[in-house]
């Protein structure tokens, strides 16, 4: 059985036309998730949403228990993983308002549980992670949000640093002389912890602001106008999200 699950980042609570059929606090070996799972469904699709960052969004991303949420994930049966994050733009392509699919990712993180196999109980396993991203649920979110109308960036090297500080000008310089398009603080070990779980797993970014030094951001950021970007955004991922799950539900 199809079950979509989708990681809900900031600005992104729940998903507005998920039937709720209950909420469940699952126990993991690892600790415990970001919140309870809402599990449900979307024109018969089951579903499953998972607020990456708690209710009330009081977890900062290097103190979310990755580990936690994707074992729940797996455990509540989730055949893909839809992570919605809210990053900077440093690409030209990469304005406010933008949603992109990146298709690949550096990782810039430190001090985060970042594997499974920990040397603990695990045999170690060095999963093949040339290509971070599910082609094939990457190709369905396309499709998806062509039948919904909106625009979505096909390409994108998403950097995730460490949070929850916002980086400086001269690390946005660093990050876009690595190839970076797009900035955010929660792309691994996520995405990697997917991989060793062996669940498809794809991004779907929007980008909030231009990243320091970058665009209107040259001299600072503007919170303000990130959350409203936020707001005005949160619906387009909603009928991507939608469209995707009756596609599956088609299929």
């Amino acid at each position: 059985m199809t079950r979509l699950a989708v990681i809900g980042g900031s600005g992104f609570a729940g998903l507005g036309q998920m039937k709720v059929v209950r909420r469940e606090i699952v126990r993991t070996p690892y600790g415990e998730p970001s919140g309870p799972l809402v599990i449900g469904d979307i024109h018969g699709v089951a579903m499953l949403f998972l607020p990456r960052h708690g209710p009330g969004h009081v977890l900062p991303p290097h103190r979310v228990n990755y580990r936690a949420n994707l074992w729940a994930l797996k455990e509540s049966g989730a055949t893909g993983i839809v992570a919605v994050a809210a990053v900077g733009g440093i690409g030209s392509n990469c304005g406010p308002g933008t949603i992109a699919l990146p298709e690949q990712i550096i990782d810039y993180t430190y001090g985060r549980e970042h594997t499974y196999c920990d040397g603990s109980d695990r045999q170690v396993t060095h999963v093949d992670f040339t290509q971070p991203y599910d082609p094939d649920l990457r190709r369905k979110l396309l499709l998806a949000a062509a039948r919904a109308g909106e625009p979505v960036l096909d390409t994108g090297v998403y950097a995730a640093t460490q949070g929850p500080r916002l980086e400086t000008a001269a690390e946005i310089v660093r990050l876009q002389r690595d190839g970076a398009t797009l900035v955010g603080m929660t792309g691994m070990p996520e995405a990697g912890l997917a991989r060793e779980l062996g669940i498809p797993y794809a991004h779907l970014c929007v980008v909030s602001n231009w990243a320091a030094g970058c665009g209107d951001s040259r001299e600072r950021i503007s919170h303000a106008d990130l959350q409203s970007t936020l707001d005005h955004s949160i619906g387009r991922v909603q009928r991507v999200i939608v469209a995707l799950a009756e596609a599956l539900g088609r299929a």
